[in-house]
């Protein structure tokens, strides 16, 4: 898996469900990698200066709750300009250090309803995929299936971040 995203590639629709399953299938493999763990674990960081475990599931709840919001957006206001977040304000912000457990049940229960009011919009492709919206500091407009793909690899990204830090004794 890449370090970047790539925002030039355009996705198939079989790509994009299997996006979906990534974005259902996130809180899943966030709990078996959260299994076990000892209080001391999510303060350890997977490099140098990184976020530690516990701040990049916050961090999780944070992006992911702005991805459906960005989604709702896109269904319903094609074209209109959101605003961004700072993730480093937010990840360094005094609620970083409250225990993951709140964070992860908002992962939990976000998932599921995102998982399928993205699945219902990719019944209807012709109708949804072409809508996006205007991301300040991006040129052009982002579409749906690029915020689909986006946050799929995004919540990959960061599991992988997590079984780094935990793995690294």
């Amino acid at each position: 898996m890449s370090d970047l995203f790539d925002w030039d590639k355009d996705y198939s629709l079989e790509e994009l469900l299997q996006s979906v399953v990534a974005i259902k299938e996130l809180p899943n493999k966030l709990a078996k990698l959260m299994n076990g763990l000892k209080e001391e674990d999510f303060t350890k960081t997977y490099r140098e200066g990184g976020w530690n475990v516990r701040r990049i599931i916050h961090h999780l709840a944070d992006s992911h709750m702005n991805g459906f919001i960005r989604t709702k957006h896109i269904i319903h206001q094609d074209q209109s300009e959101i605003q961004l977040y700072d993730q480093d304000a937010w990840g360094s912000s005094e609620d970083g250090d409250f225990h993951q457990e709140a964070s992860f049940m908002i992962l939990l229960g976000l998932h599921q309803r995102w998982s399928l009011l993205l699945l219902e919009c990719l019944k209807k492709p012709e109708k949804y995929l072409p809508l996006s919206i205007k991301m300040p500091g991006k040129e052009l407009p982002v579409s749906l299936g690029q915020i689909i793909a986006l946050y799929a690899w995004h919540g990959e990204h960061h599991l992988m971040q997590i079984a780094q830090a935990v793995a690294d004794d």
